[in-house]
C-alpha cells in the first residue's frame, strides 16, 4: 500500500490530473490483478450474506416501495436488464441497483468497516451485480468490480472522515461503486476518473438520515449512491466529464464539506500490481442492529445467563457503558437525541440506540432482527424502566482502541458496569463481537450458510435455497451471461406485487 496526500490545491495551481484523488482511484480501479483466493471466498460469502438479508426484507414497506418504483423501468436498449430479490421480472440495471440496494441494507444486518468513519462495504455488491447481469458479465469479471469497490470504499474510511462534518458515509460508497463498475466493465482510466468524479459529486449528503428520528431513507440512501455511481459510468462513458479536482479542488468537496482548505489526508492505496484486499479487514453481523452494537448484544446475551437479577429493573439502580466516542456519540446517551429512549420510536431509531438494544438483548438472552424491534416489545413496562436506567460514557481507551490501525488491538466494544439497588456493582467488558474474526465464534462459511437459510426459511422454497447456495459457490466458475442466477425467488404468495404502493412513475 502506498499513502497519497490529499490536500486542497488553489485553482491557480492547476493541479495535474493524474496527482488528484480520483485519477488515483481510477488507476487502482483498471489496474488488471488477479483477485486472490481467499478475497474470493469472502466475496462469495458477503454475497450470500446480502442475499440472507434482502430475502428477508422482502415484505418490509421500503422495499415493497422501491420495488415498485424499479418494476415500472423495463430493461434499457443497451443490454438484458437486471434482476430483482424474490421475483423474475428484469429492469433497468440503476433500478434494479435501486431496489435491492434498498432490500439489502433494511434491517442493518450485513457487513460494515468502521475507522475514520463509518461503511457498509456489500452497498457496493447490489449496483455492480446489475451492471453485471445486464452486460452479461462472468463471475470473474464480478469477483473483479467486488475487490474493487471493497478496496475503494475502505480505503477511504481508513483515511477520510466524512461523519465529523455531518456529511453520511454513503459519500464514499458513490465513488467506491463507481470505481467497481469500471473494473467490471475494463473500462480505461480517463472514463473511470469521470465516473469516480460524478459519483462523489452526487452523493454527498447530510447525516440528518441519521439523526434524532431515523426514517426510511436510512435504507435507501446507499441504494441511491448505487444508483447514481451506475447513472455516473454511463455519463462518463459517453464522454461526459465531471468537476476537476473534485476532491482537492478551492471549491471542492475537502474545502467546503470537509476539513477545509488546510486540510490534508493520507489515503491509503494499492500500488500497480498489489492484490486488492481490503474486504478481509472488514466484518459482518451476527445481530440485526448498527455494528456499534454488535458486541454490546452478546455481552448482554452473556449477561442474561450470569446475572439474571439484573434483568428487572426493581433490582437495578443504574447501568453505564463505557464505550468510545463513536459510540457515545451516535447510538448512545451522547447522541442528545430523546428518540433513542422512546417506546413510540422508529425501528431505525431503536437499531441506533445502545440503550434499548442493550436493555432488550440483557432481558431476552437473545436478538431477533423482527421480535426485538416489535412495538409489543419496545413498549413493555419493565423494558422502558430499565430502558430509562441505561446511559453511556465515552471512555478515551475504548475511543483510542476503536481507532486503531493494529486489527489486534482495534476494538468495538468497552465496559459495563451495572449498580444494583442492594449496592452490588456487576461489571465486564468485551472488545469484539462474538462473529468478529477476533471474536469468540467467527462467521466463516458455514456461518453465512446458516444465516441464509435461517432468514430464508418460509419466504424461499427449499429446492430454491441449495439452487442459489450452489450456484454462488461457483461464483468463479460461472461463464458470461449466467449472473441471473444468483438471484433470488419466493415462494409462491410472498410477494404480492398487487399491493404495492402507487406513485408517479
Amino acid at each position: 500500500m502506498k499513502l497519497h496526500n490529499v490536500r486542497v490545491h488553489r485553482s491557480e495551481e492547476n493541479l495535474s490530473r493524474e496527482d488528484q484523488l480520483a485519477h488515483k482511484i481510477a488507476r487502482v480501479a483498471t489496474d488488471p490483478v488477479p483477485v486472490d483466493a481467499d478475497v474470493t471466498d469472502m466475496i462469495i460469502n458477503r454475497i450470500i450474506d446480502n442475499s440472507s438479508v434482502a430475502v428477508a426484507s422482502l415484505n418490509r414497506a421500503p422495499i415493497v416501495a422501491a420495488r415498485a418504483q424499479a418494476l415500472t423501468h423495463s430493461p434499457s436498449s443497451g443490454g438484458a436488464g437486471a434482476t430483482v430479490f424474490g421475483i423474475q421480472e428484469k429492469v433497468s440495471p440503476e433500478w434494479a441497483a435501486w431496489a435491492n440496494g434498498v432490500a439489502v441494507r433494511e434491517l442493518d444486518y450485513h457487513d460494515t468497516f468502521l475507522a475514520a468513519d463509518y461503511s457498509h462495504p456489500g452497498d457496493n455488491i447490489p449496483p455492480l451485480l446489475a451492471v453485471a447481469q445486464h452486460v452479461g458479465a462472468s463471475g470473474a469479471q464480478l469477483l473483479r468490480g467486488i475487490a474493487t469497490g471493497y478496496e475503494v470504499q475502505v480505503d477511504l474510511v481508513k483515511s477520510i472522515c466524512l461523519h465529523e462534518h455531518k456529511i453520511d458515509h454513503v459519500a464514499h460508497l458513490g465513488p467506491s461503486a463507481a470505481a467497481g463498475i469500471g473494473t467490471l466493465l475494463d473500462l480505461d482510466t480517463e472514463t473511470v476518473f469521470q465516473a469516480v468524479g460524478q459519483a462523489l459529486h452526487t452523493t454527498t449528503a447530510t447525516r440528518q438520515s441519521r439523526k434524532g428520528e431515523i426514517s426510511t431513507w436510512k435504507a435507501h440512501a446507499p441504494a441511491f449512491a448505487g444508483k447514481m455511481a451506475i447513472e455516473a459510468a454511463d455519463r462518463a462513458m459517453r464522454g461526459q466529464t465531471s468537476p476537476v479536482p473534485i476532491y482537492e479542488g478551492e471549491d471542492g468537496v475537502i474545502a467546503w464539506m470537509l476539513d477545509g482548505p488546510d486540510a490534508s489526508y493520507e489515503v491509503p492505496l494499492p500500488e500497480p500490481g498489489e492484490s486488492k484486499r481490503a474486504i478481509l479487514d472488514t466484518y459482518t453481523k451476527e445481530h440485526s442492529a448498527e455494528y456499534q452494537a454488535q458486541a454490546w448484544i452478546d455481552l448482554a446475551r452473556k449477561l442474561n445467563g450470569e446475572h439474571p437479577e439484573a434483568t428487572d429493573p426493581a433490582n437495578v439502580a443504574s447501568i453505564v457503558i463505557h464505550t468510545s466516542h463513536h459510540t457515545h456519540y451516535v447510538i448512545g446517551s451522547g447522541a442528545n437525541d430523546p428518540q433513542k429512549y422512546s417506546p413510540t420510536a422508529s425501528r431505525e431509531t431503536l437499531d441506533h440506540s445502545i440503550p434499548y438494544i442493550f436493555t432488550v438483548a440483557l432481558q431476552d438472552g437473545r436478538w431477533h432482527h423482527v421480535d426485538s424491534y416489535a412495538p409489543e416489545r419496545a413498549t413493555r413496562e419493565d423494558t422502558v424502566a430499565l430502558w430509562h436506567k441505561v446511559t453511556t460514557e465515552e471512555d478515551a481507551e475504548w475511543t483510542r482502541r476503536y481507532h486503531s490501525l493494529d486489527i489486534t488491538e482495534k476494538a468495538f466494544g468497552g465496559r459495563v458496569v451495572i449498580t444494583l439497588t442492594d449496592g452490588r456493582v456487576i461489571e465486564d467488558q468485551i472488545a469484539v463481537a462474538d462473529a468478529h474474526p477476533l471474536g469468540a465464534r467467527p462467521f466463516a462459511r458455514e456461518q453465512y450458510i446458516g444465516k441464509f437459510r435461517s432468514l430464508a426459511e418460509g419466504l424461499v422454497e427449499p429446492a430454491e435455497i441449495e439452487r442459489f447456495l450452489s450456484t454462488v459457490q461457483r461464483l468463479p466458475e460461472l461463464a458470461a451471461g449466467e449472473l441471473d442466477q444468483l438471484n433470488i425467488q419466493a415462494a409462491p404468495g410472498v410477494v404480492d406485487l398487487a399491493a404495492a404502493p402507487k406513485g408517479l412513475f
